[in-house]
Order: C-alpha cells, then sequence, then structure tokens
C-alpha cells in the first residue's frame, strides 16, 4: 500500500489537544518484514500496512520533552525523559494509518504506570541515556520491570545531511499521525498531529538489542532498510475514538 508523499503535515484531525509534548533526538531503524508475520499481532480490526507488499518493524529512540496536559504547561521532571520504541503498523477500516507500540521503554515509572492505566499501551520501566559526541548519538537501554528484567538495547549513529525530500519508504515510517491500541476491550485510534519531521539520513555503527525480541519479533536479520533522525518535533494528541466492529 503506497502513500503518496506530502508536502506538509496533514490539517490537525481533533478539535482540542488532550496532550501536548515534545520528541527530540530521535534515531528511527527500520526493518522489513512479512505481513503475515505481524498480523496476529496487530490490534482487532486492523491489519498491517504495507508498502510494495511487505510491513515494517521499527527501532526508535528519542527523548520526550514537556508532557502536560492540553494547552497546560508540560510537568516538571516527570514530564521530559528517554524513550525507546518497538512499533509495527497498521491501518484500520477507514483507512486510518497508524503505529502500533509492541514495547514502550521509558524511564519514569509514575508514566509508565499512567499509560499503562489509562490506555493499556505496554509502557516499561527502563534506565536510559543518550550521548551526545559531535555528529554521534549513543543510546542505551535497560528493563527494569516488569519484563524480561535486564533485557538491553544499545545502538550507535552517525547523523548525515537532511532530506529534502523523503523517499516513499522514508515517508512511510515517519509520516503517521495516530496510533491504534486495545484497550478495556476495544480498538481505539489515539489521533496526533505533527509538523512534517526535519529528517537526517543516518549510518548505523553499532546495534546490541534485545528489546525486538522481548516484543515477541524475530530478531532483525541483516542491516536495516532504512536509518534516519529527526531532531525533533512538537506534537499534540486527540481524544482516543474506539473502532467501529466489523459487521
Amino acid at each position: 500500500m503506497y502513500i503518496e508523499p506530502v508536502e506538509c503535515a496533514p490539517e490537525q484531525a481533533f478539535p482540542r489537544a488532550i496532550l501536548r509534548q515534545r520528541w527530540e533526538d530521535l534515531t528511527f531503524l527500520h526493518w522489513a518484514v512479512a505481513p503475515e508475520l505481524v498480523a496476529p499481532l496487530l490490534p482487532a480490526g486492523t491489519r498491517p500496512d504495507t508498502l510494495d507488499g511487505l510491513s515494517y518493524v521499527g527501532l526508535i529512540g528519542f527523548r520526550m520533552v514537556g508532557l502536560g496536559l492540553g494547552c497546560g504547561p508540560g510537568v516538571p521532571y516527570l514530564g521530559s525523559f528517554w524513550e525507546t520504541n518497538v512499533r509495527l503498523y497498521s491501518v484500520d477500516g477507514t483507512g486510518r494509518r497508524a503505529v502500533v507500540f509492541r514495547s514502550l521503554d521509558a524511564s519514569r515509572l509514575l508514566m509508565v504506570l499512567a499509560a499503562r492505566a489509562t490506555l493499556r499501551l505496554p509502557y516499561m520501566w527502563s534506565a536510559m541515556r543518550l550521548d551526545r559526541d559531535g555528529d554521534r548519538r549513543t543510546y542505551r537501554c535497560r528493563r527494569r520491570w516488569p519484563g524480561p528484567r535486564g533485557a538491553t538495547s544499545r545502538m550507535v549513529v552517525r547523523v548525515g545531511g537532511a532530506i529534502a525530500e523523503p523517499t516513499p519508504l522514508e515517508h512511510f515510517v515517519t509520516a503517521r499521525w495516530g496510533l491504534h491500541t486495545r484497550a478495556y476491550g476495544r480498538t481505539r485510534h489515539l489521533p496526533n498531529w505533527h509538523p512534517r519531521w526535519p529528517l537526517h539520513r543516518a549510518e548505523l555503527l553499532h546495534l546490541d538489542d534485545e528489546l525486538v525480541t522481548a516484543a515477541g519479533l524475530p530478531a532483525p536479520t541483516g542491516p536495516p532498510a532504512s536509518v534516519l533522525y529527526s531532531p525533533g518535533v512538537p506534537v499534540r494528541f486527540g481524544p482516543p475514538v474506539a473502532l467501529r466492529p466489523s459487521r
């Protein structure tokens, strides 16, 4: 399924924001995967989104900054933390393309507990850090709870030049304005909005990761199909919407 590249982000699809935040210092690693392999891992009412017959598994490290409710200020201290996500790509019956998180490791326990309780997102409490050295970024993660305890990830990338126009694959894995999740017996779509990503190509220098397999996916084989970096974007989230049951 091909996504037509756009010159800018779409209009915000919700009238009010329930959450706002900023994502910074993101590195995106992606590997191709057969759609039938990941289909059983997606919420009911969704299916794998594909590009040229393939879907993708993403490993993304970044910093969450200034998480806050609505239009209010970010929560001091607790609202800024590191995250490392393992995600898949989905589309529902109305054509909404989104991400499905298999795991979200975060370095603030309170935020982990809140996200697990409200939207049943698979947040994990982990020790994390990011080291910057010129154009190099080193992301480290060690899971604390709930498990598998001790699962680790370390990725090192070199940031390259800015991308003027993303390729279809680069657009496919980053131009996502929502997530699908299963919560309280219903599949829900949680929309978000942010400006078009400022993307850079990047070179993967080192990867030692256990989070992808801990998320129930086979270990990636070979180099990633895509390695990208972004300095970040501001983000708003709208209210979740339950998917209509299939007839």
